[in-house]
């Protein structure tokens, strides 16, 4: 790197004279071939032992001199142009690709770039390695939205800028293999955008429960069991997922619940007798309306119609969806869902301690989903997902919201025959309108070639770490523009830290290296450190207690008693609502039970 000094001259068109000493170190080559992207350059390396070795090597950046301009060009190619010769000078030629043009500012002002180039090299064109001073010029970002994040791979003394209004308000990616350093990354612009825009929320899907532990101070943390988000905020297809476990479901049985799912809103309403009316005749209010609802009015209904003449050659189809629904009910891992034993319109609370409405100093929220089942994830994430649009809407730019998928893949698969429909359309939504809105989209994914291709390409800004699987380079390709796509030939060698980036994000395509995070703020760190200090003996594991946490999800049982049967809907047992019509879910028995079996195996009594 050549670095401008102030006793150097300059010649009438303005070039650097450099003094002998710095020849010997600068190499000169001359362009022999170019067309409208890509130029050739001859250059003589002197034997192995020449000083001059390794001044053209792939991923360099190269000037090449103009009357008024300096055509700056990556290089991706080097070879000798016959065979090596040790004690001789040897030709190589080296391919590079035209990247954009350096200037000179005016009276004295720095240079500037720009993109694309107006005066193309002409034959025999002095072509050497880039000056620091034009190479900051390249990326060099204007605005008070400037925001460090690493330094070049090319020069560690050049710093990597990127627009951050412009990277949040595009959305952005980041790609790359398991192990490359993804999570840290994300970490880092995080809190970079915590900093430079302290209004901003950010929800983090976080199916490693890895992140909560990287913004000490600034995050609170969700999961199955601190999760209020009531059946009734689910509209039907997403409260059809958890009730058929992610299977196909019953068309005879959805066209019942679009039905009874209006009229016991209607009954929490006080609409009293319009429990048996069809869902045309209740004012408006369908099976999708926010209206909070009770689950034991939906199994009266149901009871009701089982009840009815006209509706006997349907019993089965009640009976089965009944079961369904009290299978759901009962089940641990919806108590987020069914748990509250109180039925009460509270939205605004639910929606205001999601999305940190008010932050409280603590913008970010982490939803933790390790362990969770996948039918529960697609429900409770497409729904997060539509009340983050729709929040960022309705707030006439009041809120700006940043959804962050880890693990994007999973909820937005290329194949549309796997992952949750409503997820996908919600994420999908938020990355076609959302930055009208102020709601960004951050994806972050090891597998972009599993990632559905529409999300992507709505990402502006995108950070390709180490890629070695060929499919996932390929797709990063097709996202870059051909001026810069020989950058991309680095993505299966790059080290740790290191990543690509490209987009409107930055002002030009750039290889560089993240700086490096305080252990405090690396995802998953506090989990690396308590395990590292505290070494478990083998004979020392207590293998029941790590059963105990697998059979209950997690939570702590020492203070809960295992309900069995009908009982657990009753009110001493504490069931999920405490309303006079639970009790058709099954008889109280009022009697002490006895516990002593007969050798049939039945129970006495």
């Amino acid at each position: 790197m050549f670095v401008d000094r102030e006793s150097e001259g300059r010649e009438p068109g303005g070039h650097i004279v450099r003094d002998a000493a710095q020849e010997a170190a600068r190499i000169l080559g001359y362009v022999i071939q170019c067309d409208g992207s890509r130029a050739t350059i001859a250059a003589t390396s002197a034997g192995g032992h020449s000083l001059e070795n390794g001044q053209w090597s792939v991923g360099k950046f190269i000037s090449i001199s103009l009357n008024e301009t300096r055509t700056v060009g990556l290089v991706h190619d080097v070879h000798v142009d016959g065979s090596w010769h040790e004690e001789a000078d040897n030709r190589i030629l080296v391919h590079v690709e035209l990247i954009g043009e350096v200037r000179d500012g005016k009276n004295g002002a720095p240079p500037f770039f720009d993109r694309g180039i107006a005066d193309y090299p002409y034959i025999g064109a002095v072509a050497h390695r880039i000056r620091q001073r034009d190479l900051e010029a390249v990326y060099q970002l204007g605005g008070e939205d400037t925001v460090a994040i690493g330094t070049l791979s090319q020069d560690e003394k050049v710093t990597a800028h990127i627009s951050m209004n412009r990277t949040l308000d595009r959305h952005f990616a980041v790609v790359g293999s398991t192990g490359v350093g993804k999570s840290t990354a994300v970490s880092l612009l995080l809190h970079k955008a915590i900093a430079a825009r302290p209004e901003l929320r950010v929800l983090i899907l976080d199916p490693h429960n890895e992140f909560a532990s990287a913004f000490p101070g600034l995050a609170v943390t969700l999961d199955s069991d601190t999760l209020d988000l009531p059946h009734w905020m689910f509209r039907l297809e997403e409260f059809v997922e958890v009730v058929y476990r992610g299977r196909e479901a019953v068309p005879e049985e959805i066209d019942i619940l679009r039905d009874v799912i209006p009229a016991a809103k209607n009954d929490y309403r006080g609409g009293g007798a319009a429990s048996l009316r069809r869902s045309g005749d209740v004012m408006g209010i369908t099976a999708d309306t926010p209206v909070p609802y009770r689950m034991a009015d939906v199994l009266r209904i149901l009871d009701d119609r089982m009840g009815l003449l006209e509706s006997k050659d349907a019993r089965p189809v009640y009976r089965a969806l009944r079961q369904r629904l009290e299978a759901a009910i009962r089940d641990p891992r919806f108590r987020f869902m069914f748990g509250s034993r109180i039925i009460e319109d509270n939205i605004t609370a639910a929606i205001g301690r999601i999305f940190r409405v008010p932050s409280h100093g603590k913008p970010i929220t982490c939803f933790q989903m390790a362990g969770m089942p996948s039918e529960v994830v697609n429900s409770v994430c497409s729904v997060l997902a539509r009340l983050a649009f729709d929040l960022a809407l309705w707030s006439n730019g009041q809120i700006e919201l940043l959804l962050l998928c880890e693990e994007a893949h999973r909820y937005m698969p290329a194949d549309q025959r796997l992952g949750f429909a409503p997820t996908r359309h919600a994420l999908a939504r938020i990355a076609k309108e959302g930055r009208k809105y102020g709601c960004f989209l951050g994806v972050v994914t090891q597998r972009p070639g599993e990632l559905d291709p529409t999300i992507l390409s709505q990402c502006s800004t995108v950070f390709a770490m180490r890629l070695a699987n060929e499919q996932d380079q390929a797709i990063i390709r097709s996202a870059i523009s051909d001026s810069s796509a020989s950058s991309l030939s680095f993505l299966s060698s790059m080290g740790q830290r290191e990543a690509i980036a490209f987009g409107d994000g930055v002002a030009a395509t750039m290889r560089m290296k993240f700086e490096l995070l305080d252990p405090s703020q690396i995802p998953g760190a506090a989990v690396r450190d308590r395990t590292a200090s505290t070494p478990v003996a083998s004979g020392d594991i207590d293998l029941a207690s790590i059963v105990e946490r697998m059979r209950h999800g997690n939570r702590d049982m020492s203070g809960e008693d295992l309900i069995i049967g009908a009982a657990a809907f009753s009110p001493a047992a504490g069931g999920v609502e405490q309303r006079p019509s639970v009790a058709r879910l099954g008889p109280i028995v009022e009697e002490p039970v006895m516990r002593e079996r007969r050798q049939d195996g039945r129970l006495f009594g």
